[in-house]
């Protein structure tokens, strides 16, 4: 499966029926949330999705005739998402207790029923209609979609079936050492520079958010304020996203086999000086992104294990010493080789698989 997302080109009578099947979704989870802990409270069990939507059917839209202004699947999808996160909560200890959904935060809704595909960026809808949207979409067949809104924008997802096509290859394989300074150094000698986009915008964003602060809660000044600072956190991520998406495309295109390194990613962001640049770069995200593209792409991915030396063993002959991290460049004591450090990792992590 492929997820596509795209950014729908909707125009002010369309935005209002969107809107509204987010407002009947999230009405419906908050409903089915405060249903659930009232009768855990007295019965000591939990309704299930199926029972809610048949209360909700019985109890809620008769007296709430707005729901019948949008699709049954909006509200239907919605409490089997309450349902699957009383499963997290229960089964993944870092999952937290559901909570109320609050207007304006993640918005979104899911459909399914009729949908088509036409004219390149056409799609239709049930109940909504025909949408365009701003990129061709794939010659698929669709069965079921997810509308969500983010910085004042709707978008569009959904999956699809694909055949897997492996990509002629340039080299056999490489290693990749990630980093702070440098996003990725590869052991070919490839350099990837890291883009930071928190630190380029951090200025702006904390202007943006005490403009925020200052404005009274619930006016129209605080709803615009609130606009642009959510536009420029999704500049921010969109950036980080863009490089992070180029180079894991290079490495699975072009490479057979691709080493690195199992980090503690979690772990490092407990050190305070260093958790806002590590956060910035994005790594669980470069490991996710790799790790389903190897797929598309016919290639192999490796991870060496997380306390692997990859930065203490010297490349040329393999002798073993501490490298502080303050120490940029590798100099081995025992034949007096130097190489910088990220690359003499990478080179040590392309030889990992040998």
């Amino acid at each position: 499966m492929k997820s596509f997302k795209t950014k729908l080109k909707v125009n002010n009578q369309q935005k209002t029926i969107l809107a509204k099947h987010a407002g009947v979704a999230r009405h419906a989870y908050n409903w089915g949330l405060a249903t659930c802990m009232s009768e855990y409270q007295e019965t000591k069990k939990r309704p299930s999705a199926i029972t809610l939507h048949k209360r909700l059917v019985a109890e809620v839209k008769s007296i709430n005739p707005w729901y019948y202004e949008v699709s049954k699947c909006a509200p239907q999808q919605a409490l089997r998402d309450l349902e699957r996160a009383f499963k997290n909560f229960l089964t993944i200890p870092t999952r937290g207790f559901p909570k109320f959904k609050k207007k304006g935060r993640k918005d979104s809704f899911y459909l399914e029923g009729s949908i088509k595909i036409f004219q390149g960026n056409y799609i239709q809808l049930p109940r909504i209609g025909v949408v365009k949207t701003y990129e061709i979409l794939p010659n698929c067949k669709v069965k079921n979609v997810r509308i969500s809104k983010r910085a004042d924008n709707w978008y569009i997802s959904f999956q699809y079936d694909i055949e897997p096509v492996p990509t002629e290859k340039v080299e056999e394989t490489i290693g990749v050492d990630i980093g702070i300074n440098t996003l990725a150094t590869c052991s070919n000698g490839s350099k990837f520079a890291n883009v930071k986009a928190y630190r380029q915008d951090k200025k702006r964003l904390v202007r943006h958010q005490r403009a925020v602060s200052k404005k009274v809660i619930g006016s129209k000044n605080r709803i615009k304020a609130v606009k642009k600072l959510a536009k420029l956190h999704k500049k921010v991520a969109d950036i980080r996203a863009d490089a992070l998406h180029k180079l894991t495309t290079w490495l699975a295109k072009n490479h057979s086999t691709i080493v690195i390194e199992d980090l503690n990613v979690s772990g490092m962001l407990k050190n305070h000086k260093l958790a806002s640049a590590i956060a910035d770069c994005g790594f669980y995200e470069f490991k996710r992104q790799l790790t389903y593209k190897c797929e598309w792409y016919g290639s192999k991915l490796v991870i060496a294990p997380r306390f692997y030396p990859s930065s203490q063993i010297c490349s040329h002959c393999g002798h073993q010493q501490k490298m502080p991290l303050n120490v940029r460049t590798y100099e081995c004591s025992n034949c007096g080789f130097e190489a910088d450090r990220d690359f003499n990792a990478a080179v040590n992590l392309a030889n990992y698989v040998y």
